[in-house]
């Protein structure tokens, strides 16, 4: 970004110039101003502090540094956010005689891992899927 902030004059960001500049091109402060954002924020982006700008951010600070289309998508795909992998969730089994444990309706009851997740749930605390006398559930599912 500094080196795209020194290719812009203030001439060409409709800036006047005032007084001696000791480096080429538009100050942060300047560029922060045009773009619409805190210098600070700024600052943040130009040493990759800033893990996730908004489109609109960077499209004004595109706009500001005068990038072509290519470097302007550039810019886009280096700043947005990538999709996370979803990974599979581990299915728990219970044993046939927990299993057996959970169907009585009269109690609601539910199996819980070490860690506080719930690994199945009697018919009173929710639903619980049986395969051949086990109960399998995803190993993500919350307590109520």
């Amino acid at each position: 970004m500094r080196a795209r902030r020194a290719l812009v004059t203030s001439e060409q960001a409709g800036i006047p110039v005032t007084g001696v500049r000791r480096v080429p091109g538009l100050r942060r402060e300047e560029v922060a101003m045009l773009a619409g954002i805190s210098a600070d924020y700024c600052l943040r982006s130009e040493q990759g502090r800033d893990r996730n700008p908004s489109v609109q951010v960077l499209e004004s600070l595109a706009r500001v540094l005068r990038l072509d289309e290519a470097a302007t998508d550039h810019l886009l795909r280096l700043g947005t956010a990538k999709p996370k992998r979803r990974h599979k969730q581990p299915v728990r089994k219970i044993g046939p005689s927990t299993a057996k444990r959970l169907t009585i309706k009269a109690l609601p009851a539910f199996v819980e891992s070490r860690y506080g997740s719930a690994h199945a749930r009697g018919p009173s605390e929710g639903r619980a899927t049986s395969s051949s006398r086990t109960i399998s559930v995803p190993a993500g599912l919350n307590r109520k």
